[in-house]
């Protein structure tokens, strides 16, 4: 009894919390740690529900995705006073989230107009196509100069360019000064801080960058891309640091804390990994797989396909730091595709057991380019296959090439980032929710021919966001000071088999990428709504006329004998 009653006073006096939201593209999760030791106390997960309303279209519902965030919170205080921890102290909430994912919302009714659109979703092939063919040279990277990213369907600008030209409720919101517009971030902050009733209309740098009205070296909106996407300043979002306070919680159970952080998922992992070093860097196996190098405070720009992103920063008076990106659209996305689509798993844990029961892919290679392929290739008409197949592959072979899928695509992101920097990576330090698969992770070491490190506590992205709101300026209490941040512990995966077969395997994958791609060129004719007519062929067209009058005349002939 006295060891318990020990125990409760312990974790009383726990000092300073910090809690984290952080909104992925498939679920969402409130997680509360400790200011001092960066232990997590407590957490509550919801997952999302996406739909897809025609193919390749991603969309999720924006008042799910915040009532989900007022669940996560509600479920999580009521465990830490189940724990005997007083939620008064929480002292600061940082926001982390799914970047590029793109709402239009009314200001004065505070209603989305229209389902957020996923960042992976496709519909804007047609607009990017369009975009590119007036460039000069018919160049993606036009813009590149500016924005560090070339013109793609992940990016915000393109989604509200068709929210604006195919939507009419957000025609005419912007018409009447009515609509704003963000990524999620945005959303849940105006929410969060009174929506209607004076919510902040804020984003971070970070999350901005993603958007391709931003320009990566002015650090702020660009006129001239505003104009050549043709979007109203008005409805942007106002640009803040990663780490400042932007206002107070007006509802719910941890009314008045102040929202004092914010970064898109990626940067947040970054920060949650301590990559504050030129050099440093870290993979993230989520729906997506995205491999940042910290490339310091000036922004490095990629000859092999990767992206130029603003990393963080941390503080209104402290200086942007920059990264190189790899991203990949499809990594855990894979496994919820053959459970949900295929049914060979029922749970996504099963899948470890059904590809380790093989241990090979048997000449099986499965490349899942169900949204194009992303980085280094950046190749939207490729579409996902699965090729080398015999009679003798079988579900666990299927399996088993899904991860290798996973880790070949981080391969071809390390590659590219190698000769970017000239620089090699000895080692791999790796987050996310796929990290909990241990053959994974070992595939991941074989394929990389280094060593994998995996932390032991693996949130760090919400880790990362909780940094930023602790350190920001007026709650100041966690130290981002190199010598304050705890010792974190982690796991090493080394390579297990030699070069040759891993190079091997490898030029392999190479093969099938080639495959995949040019599969797709553009959307079908018609609104979508409708099937393309035969007629839209003109030769056919021709061929199936002359076919009719032809055997009308022979019908006539044959009547008149």
């Amino acid at each position: 009894m006295n060891g318990s009653m020990a125990a409760s006073r312990d974790r009383i006096m726990l000092g300073p919390l910090v809690a984290a939201i952080d909104q992925g593209t498939s679920s969402t999760r409130f997680l509360v740690f400790n200011a001092k030791t960066a232990e997590l106390l407590s957490h509550h997960q919801v997952e999302i529900k996406q739909s897809f309303p025609k193919e390749g279209w991603v969309e999720e519902d924006p008042k799910e995705i915040l009532q989900s965030v007022y669940e996560c919170m509600d479920k999580t205080c009521e465990k830490l006073t189940q724990l005997n921890i007083d939620i008064s102290n929480i002292k600061a909430i940082g926001v982390t989230n799914q970047r590029e994912t793109t709402l239009v919302w009314d200001k004065e009714t505070g209603e989305p107009l229209y389902n957020a659109i996923v960042w992976l979703d496709l519909r804007t092939q047609s607009t990017v196509e369009r975009l590119i063919n007036k460039t000069p040279g018919r160049n993606k990277n036009h813009l590149k100069h500016k924005t560090g990213l070339p013109i793609s369907t992940y990016f915000s600008a393109v989604k509200l360019r068709w929210l604006m030209d195919n939507v009419d409720e957000v025609s005419e919101a912007i018409l009447s000064h009515r609509a704003m517009f963000g990524t999620i971030d945005s959303w849940l902050i105006w929410c969060l801080t009174g929506g209607k009733k004076g919510g902040v209309h804020c984003t971070d740098v970070t999350n901005a960058s993603r958007t391709m009205l931003f320009n990566i070296h002015t650090m702020d909106w660009d006129p001239e891309l505003c104009t050549y996407f043709g979007i109203p300043m008005e409805i942007l979002p106002r640009v803040r640091s990663s780490s400042e306070i932007y206002g107070l919680m007006k509802s719910g159970c941890l009314t008045g804390i102040p929202i004092s952080g914010c970064l898109g998922d990626q940067s947040a992992a970054l920060v949650g990994q301590m990559c504050f070093q030129d050099g440093q860097a870290k993979n993230t196996y989520g729906t997506g797989c995205f491999l940042l190098r910290n490339t310091g405070p000036k922004p490095v720009m990629s000859d092999h396909g990767l992206l130029t992103t603003v990393a963080y920063k941390l503080g209104r008076d402290q200086p942007a730091c920059y990264a190189l990106e790899g991203s990949v659209a499809i990594a855990g996305a894979v496994v919820r595709w053959l459970k949900d689509n295929l049914g060979i798993i029922q749970t996504s844990s099963e899948l470890e057991k059904l590809a380790a029961a093989v241990g090979t892919s048997y000449g099986c290679y499965f490349v899942p380019a169900f949204s194009g392929l992303y980085a280094p290739y950046w190749e939207p008409s490729a579409r996902g296959i699965i090729c080398g197949l015999t009679q003798f592959t079988n579900r666990s072979h299927l399996a088993f090439a899904a991860l290798e899928a996973v880790c070949f695509q981080t391969r071809e992101l390390m590659d590219a980032m190698n000769q970017d920097s000239g620089i090699p990576l000895t080692q791999l330090q790796v987050d996310g929710g796929m990290t909990s698969n241990r053959l994974l992770m070992q595939l991941q070491a074989d394929i990389l021919c280094i060593p994998v490190v995996k932390p032991s506590m693996p949130e760090t992205t919400a880790l990362g966001a909780a940094m930023a709101a602790g350190a920001a300026e007026g709650v100041s209490v966690w130290s981002l000071d190199p010598n304050d941040l705890s010792e974190v512990t982690s796991e090493k995966f080394e390579p297990q088999i030699n070069t040759e077969e891993s190079e091997f395997r490898y030029a392999r994958w190479k093969k099938a990428v080639q495959k995949s791609m040019n599969w797709e060129t553009t959307e079908p004719i018609g609104n979508g709504n409708e099937e393309p007519s035969i007629f839209s062929s003109i030769p056919l067209g021709f061929y199936i006329l002359g076919s009719m009058f032809m055997l009308i005349g022979a019908k006539y002939i044959a009547g008149h004998k």
